[in-house]
């Protein structure tokens, strides 16, 4: 079994026993949109075609909304495209985009994850986000951070975007989805994740620090 033999979001929620509950919990934060960025998307929003490919959708749309954000955090982070995630039988498979801290020894070095990125092939948000669930799930457990680590997804088919989070076994969905056509409020909105990230990131270093 692996992510993507979940079918819904409820058959993760069962299985995990998470609660699920819908709130407006993002709150957007305003980065600068490059006009240069701007202008290739919509340059590929315009010219090329997306129905028949999922492929076109990561590789024009999504993957570069992510890498915008991720240059002004590569200190941090790591930005990683298709990487082999298994925590167990159940909970394996590849996500399609994972942000994990950056690792001192270099950016080949793969270490927590604290975001991940699910297509939602063929628009199919429900499967989609019962894959990004368990992609969650699974990190939470690799970490060992169940009760204070918010581990965050988001599922999009390159237009719309939904974001979710995960603390301790309860998931909150943010009630309002975000559109690639008003690029300002998106990326304000993913900017604000990147920042909970970063607040997550600095929480686990201190930890090791106390401990040490």
């Amino acid at each position: 079994m692996s992510f993507e033999s979940y079918k819904n979001i409820g058959e993760v929620l069962k299985e995990y026993e998470i609660t699920s509950s819908e709130t407006n919990y993002i709150i957007e934060t305003e980065i600068a949109v490059r006009e240069s960025f701007r202008e290739d998307l919509e340059f590929c929003l315009r010219e090329l075609t997306f129905e028949e490919s999922d492929y076109a959708v990561c590789e024009t749309i999504i993957f570069p909304v992510l890498k915008e954000l991720y240059r002004l955090d590569r200190d941090k982070f790591t930005l990683w495209s298709h990487k082999s995630l298994i925590y167990n039988e159940k909970l394996s498979g590849v996500p399609d985009y994972i942000i994990a801290k950056r690792s001192p020894l270099g950016k080949e070095v793969f270490e927590q994850p604290f975001f991940v990125v699910v297509e939602a092939k063929r628009d199919d948000f429900i499967k989609g986000w019962g894959q990004c669930l368990a992609e969650m799930v699974a990190i939470q457990k690799m970490n060992d951070q169940s009760e204070q680590q918010t581990i965050y997804g988001i599922v999009s088919n390159g237009q719309l975007w939904q974001f979710g989070k995960l603390q301790n076994n309860r998931f909150t969905k943010n009630f309002v989805a975000y559109t690639i056509y008003n690029l300002e409020q998106l990326f304000a909105a993913l900017n604000y994740v990147f920042r909970q990230c970063e607040l997550e990131l600095e929480a686990m270093t201190d930890g090791c620090r106390g401990n040490s």
